[in-house]
């Protein structure tokens, strides 16, 4: 079962959702990947160390995933924790 307190404190930051849009649209991205998307697309001034902070939050809420490609870590948008979460709801 996920935790609904990680997903929500996940979510109630603007730059973590930002993350998650990226992702949605384009999964399977390097951390260098979404770093450039979110400076070059959303003009955000953020450092690859601060991303990878929000991607921690983001991992630990079941949002995001990654795994090892080669000699990089791809990341990927896991949308699981936010159906169960709204399944109690919408059912």
């Amino acid at each position: 079962m996920w935790n609904k307190d990680a997903i929500f404190k996940a979510l109630a930051d603007s730059n973590r959702r930002l993350i998650l849009d990226e992702l949605s649209e384009r999964n399977e991205m390097t951390l260098y990947e979404l770093t450039g998307r979110l400076i070059m697309k959303h003009s955000l001034s953020i450092s690859r160390q601060g991303i990878a902070k929000h991607l921690s939050v983001l991992e630990e809420a079941g949002l995001v995933t990654s795994k090892r490609k080669g000699k990089y870590r791809v990341l990927m948008f896991n949308n699981e924790p936010l159906q169960n979460l709204l399944k109690g709801w919408i059912d």
